[in-house]
C-alpha cells in the first residue's frame, strides 16, 4: 500500500492526508527537504534549523484541517506560510548577532551518502552562498530564498508574502543580476590578487 503513496499524486494525498496517516507521511517525505533549506538558510544554526522544522510540521498537522484545496501549488503557499510565520517568531523570541560561523556549525542541507570532504565542501559553499544573499535587501533574500531553498514558483511566493506575482517577478530578476554581478566582482578580485607567474 505505502508503494501507491508513493506514485500518487498531490492531490491525492492533500484530500486524504486529514484521516490518513500514511498520506501524511508521503507529504511529509516530499516536502521535508524544501521546508528544511529554507529553514536552514534563514535561521543559520543546525540546532535551531531542526527545531523549528518541527515546529513547523506539527503546526501542519494541527491546521491541517483548515486547509481548502484550490488547485496545484496551493499547498505549497500553505506550508511555507507556516514556515515564513515560524522563521519570524523564532527572530521575534532570539536576537542574535550576524557574525559569520564556523563550518562546523552550519546547517547540512545536502542529501543522499555525501563523504565527510563533500559535507565540508557544500557547507563552506553555502556559507559563502549565504554571505552574497545577506547583501541583497531583506524583500530579495525572502524571494530568492524563497524561490531557490524552497523552491517554489513565482505565484507560490507571492501568496505566501502577500505580494503581487509581478513584484516577485521584479525583484528576483535583479536579485539574480545583483548576485551575479557580486559574484563576478569576486572573481577579478580574485584574478587581480594571484601573483604573476614568473617566467622560466
Amino acid at each position: 500500500m505505502a508503494d501507491i503513496y508513493a506514485i500518487a499524486t498531490e492531490e491525492f494525498l492533500i484530500l486524504r492526508a486529514g484521516h490518513d496517516t500514511d498520506a501524511f507521511r508521503e507529504l511529509y517525505r516530499r516536502y521535508f527537504p524544501r521546508v528544511y533549506a529554507y529553514v536552514a538558510y534563514r535561521v543559520r544554526w543546525s540546532l535551531d534549523a531542526e527545531d523549528v522544522t518541527a515546529d513547523i510540521f506539527l503546526s501542519v498537522v494541527k491546521s491541517f484541517h483548515t486547509f481548502e484545496y484550490r488547485g496545484e501549488g496551493a499547498f505549497s503557499a500553505w506550508l511555507f506560510r507556516i514556515a515564513y510565520n515560524a522563521v519570524n517568531l523564532f527572530f521575534r523570541h532570539h536576537h542574535e548577532d550576524r557574525e559569520p560561523l564556523p563550518v562546523d556549525d552550519l546547517p547540512d542541507i545536502q542529501s543522499g551518502d555525501a563523504n565527510l570532504e563533500e559535507i565540508i565542501i557544500a557547507r563552506e559553499r553555502f556559507r559563502r552562498l549565504r554571505e552574497r544573499i545577506s547583501t541583497l535587501s531583506p524583500r530579495r533574500q525572502e524571494i530568492v530564498t524563497l524561490k531557490f531553498f524552497g523552491e517554489l514558483r513565482n505565484q507560490e511566493i507571492a501568496a505566501v508574502l502577500g505580494l503581487d506575482e509581478r513584484t516577485v517577478a521584479s525583484h528576483l530578476c535583479r536579485a539574480v543580476e545583483d548576485l551575479q554581478r557580486r559574484y563576478t566582482d569576486e572573481l577579478d578580485r580574485k584574478t587581480a590578487d594571484e601573483p604573476e607567474p614568473q617566467p622560466r
